[in-house]
């Protein structure tokens, strides 16, 4: 097997594993905060196990020598597991994955701000699409039962945050940031603890938090791997495929409906998306 194959099964296999994040917590009957507790101590110990097993201490102490960037990366990807679960809560699942997939966006604006990257026409035109594809599924968070301008907001949070996370890595990419994400998983979860009483649910519906953690868990690790074989383009193809399949899981588990705005606003994002990084994709095989 080819490193090229390796990385694209792997990647696959990472964003199959987060298709279910968004039913998990739609399942799960708690506090949103108390889901986003056991999401990122039991994800956060999962990956923990399986770093000290693989690689010891070393990959942590290489995290600490990052300085201020590994500190700003570990709080942004911490942030994400309670934001996320309360962009879930407070909105329906395919306004949130739609905004997820915005995440190039930030990123590339990141990247000039703070790399010195250029930004590129085909970008400039995508940034476009999908700003009027977010817009349109904001106008149906107006008009919807189940969504909602603050869990979009949140949503949109996440995107950013997760951008600005990969943006830090890239400046650091000599060193692998996986070790920080237990640390971010762990912390979230001991910070949003004493504001909950998580015992009670997770005693009641310890099989659906455990299956969660076990999923966002693995997942990390695949995409945290996966990608290093592979070029960007084809990761962020690959990505996409949860903004299609996670709406579609959750609409046929319990018949969560997106809405016809949420549906035209995310075919535009996604389909943005899947046009530039097809071209990007073609061109870096041409060239």
């Amino acid at each position: 097997m080819t490193d090229h194959l390796k990385g694209l099964l792997i990647t696959t296999l990472g964003v199959l594993l987060v298709v279910p994040d968004s039913l998990f917590v739609r399942l799960i009957e708690a506090e949103p905060l108390v889901t986003a507790f056991w999401r990122g101590l039991t994800a956060g110990f999962l990956v923990l196990f399986g770093l000290l097993v693989t690689q010891g201490l070393q990959g942590f102490r290489a995290v600490l020598e990052t300085g201020w960037r590994g500190l700003i990366y570990t709080v942004l990807i911490a942030t994400t597991t309670p934001a996320f679960v309360l962009a879930v809560a407070n909105t329906s699942v395919a306004n949130v994955v739609f905004i997820f997939a915005s995440m190039p966006i930030f990123a590339a604006i990141f990247s000039r701000l703070f790399l010195g990257e250029p930004i590129y026409l085909r970008m400039i035109i995508t940034m476009t699409a999908v700003i009027v594809g977010l817009a349109i599924i904001a106008h149906g968070s107006s008009s919807s039962q189940i969504a909602s301008w603050r869990g979009d907001i949140w949503a949109v949070y996440v995107s950013a945050a997760f951008a600005a996370a990969l943006t830090l890595v890239r400046s650091v990419k000599a060193t692998s940031m996986i070790p920080a994400i237990p640390i971010a998983y762990i912390g979230s979860a001991i910070f949003i603890g004493p504001f909950v009483s998580p015992i009670a649910t997770f005693e009641a519906q310890w099989s659906l938090f455990l299956g969660h953690g076990a999923f966002i868990g693995a997942a990390s690790c695949l995409l945290a791997l996966g990608p290093r074989y592979i070029s960007s383009s084809e990761a962020a193809l690959l990505v996409l495929l949860e903004s299609v399949l996670a709406p579609i899981l959750v609409w046929a588990a319990i018949g969560e409906h997106p809405g016809s705005w949420a549906l035209i606003g995310g075919v535009l994002v996604v389909g943005a998306l899947l046009v530039s990084n097809l071209y990007g994709l073609t061109k870096h095989k041409l060239g």
